[in-house]
């Protein structure tokens, strides 16, 4: 389709048009023009939006949809359009199904389900067979049918070889290995970061301890194999410090963090509500500031939403027999920009691409339109009219964000918010 983009601020810092006005021209799906001011002579549809920013197209490596097996959570139709409505052209769908995607016909039937859809949807498969963290899954069939990377959702690698053998044999292929960082033989049992508020509300912590004895392990264990390891979801102080020290010894390895755990703490447990119920669990204020440096000095690469829907009847439960989990994507850019600012946090959405393989596509003359809008200075409450997805279990719901997409523009689809 033709589309003429009017007065958009575009934000990409490797275009000599950063932070400039412009109206940009796209015809059959590549940028054409980027001028002062384009006319409208070919009848292309126009846009122009209240306080018009353009960023090439978000990625979030943390997605799950539901689909197939928990359908009642989230249908990959509607999470992909959650997605592109909340600015995001690129997801890395997680092995959160039922069956787990272990296989190369699991990730053939994620990206068929997808095809043509203006959302580019990545799986990830599963580690292991079955999730259950004992063989290692088809993991070059999958790599060769189109998984980026291989993760058992929110599952330690409890065998420390295991992790080994999955480290050195994906370097023949280039593959991405995940590994949660949760040590269950320390938090058994934990429902809630393991502090004050646990002790004064009763409830079973899981220590910031879990957290970095896992990654001091997996890290010790990259250092020995070599290859590529991404950490999910990092929620301490001391896993930032051990990551960025990793990194100064030029290990491989890249992690992200929840938009959830830039924004709240576990204060917010007071009232027992399993909206809070996340994993990791929610940790200090310390634990946050130190997050929020990590993402500025670049030892953290990336922010996901994190988005994983429960169904009413796992969620409206007591909070010892609620799942974990809460959506994300409706306000991961909202939140994210309230605690970072408008180019961290673009950058944040960027830099992870290049770690799970896709490529990125500046806003630039002669580039194919890969295209988020979005109005960055817009403050609202998030409140559940806000939500798109299916599952309504939203940790955000109530905060005030700055910030909200308009949709996306991609594979020559135009996806927005009417």
């Amino acid at each position: 389709m033709n589309l003429l983009l009017k007065s958009a601020v575009i934000v990409d810092p490797s275009s000599k048009h950063h932070m400039k006005e412009r109206d940009v021209l796209i015809e059959n799906g590549t940028i054409v023009t980027i001028s002062n001011n384009i006319s409208n002579k070919g009848g292309s549809r126009e846009l122009a939006l209240e306080n018009l920013h353009i960023s090439p197209g978000w990625f979030d490596s943390s997605v799950s949809f539901g689909e197939p097996g928990f359908e009642e959570r989230e249908t990959l139709e509607n999470g992909l359009r959650t997605a592109g409505l909340s600015g995001f052209a690129h997801v890395a769908v997680n092995a959160n199904t039922n069956p787990v995607t272990d296989s190369k016909s699991d990730i053939k039937f994620l990206k068929a389900k997808a095809e043509g859809h203006a959302v580019s949807l990545y799986p990830i498969g599963s580690l292991t067979m079955g999730g259950n963290g004992e063989n290692l899954a088809e993991l070059y069939d999958m790599k060769n049918a189109g998984a980026v990377g291989f993760y058992d959702f929110k599952k330690p690698i409890r065998n420390a070889n295991l992790l080994r053998i999955a480290l050195q044999y994906t370097q023949s292929f280039d593959g991405l290995v995940q590994s949660f960082p949760f040590d269950p033989s320390v938090a058994k049992n934990g429902l809630v970061n393991e502090e004050a508020t646990s002790t004064r509300l009763g409830l079973k912590g899981i220590p910031a301890l879990s957290e970095t004895l896992q990654i001091s392990r997996d890290l010790f264990l990259l250092e020995y194999t070599g290859g590529k390891l991404h950490i999910p979801t990092i929620s301490t102080k001391k896993s930032v410090a051990l990551i960025r020290e990793a990194k100064r010894k030029g290990l491989q390895v890249t992690c992200s963090v929840s938009a959830a755990h830039l924004s709240l703490t576990d204060n917010v447990l007071e009232e027992f509500d399993t909206r809070y119920k996340i994993l990791p669990p929610l940790r200090t204020n310390d634990d946050v500031e130190a997050l929020v440096s990590g993402l500025k000095d670049g030892t953290i690469d990336g922010i996901t939403s994190d988005h994983d829907p429960i169904d009413i009847e796992n969620k409206k439960v007591e909070f010892d027999h609620a799942l974990f989990g809460s959506i994300g994507l409706e306000s991961c850019f909202g939140a994210t920009q309230k605690a970072l600012g408008l180019e961290t946090t673009i950058a944040s959405f960027e830099k992870l691409k290049a770690t799970f393989g896709i490529k990125r596509t500046p806003i630039e003359e002669g580039e194919m339109a890969n295209i988020t809008l979005f109005n960055p200075t817009l403050e609202y409450d998030f409140t559940e009219k806000e939500i798109l997805s299916t599952s309504k279990n939203a940790a955000l719901l109530g905060n005030r964000l700055r910030g909200k997409a308009y949709g996306i523009f991609a594979n020559n689809t135009l996806l927005i918010r009417e």
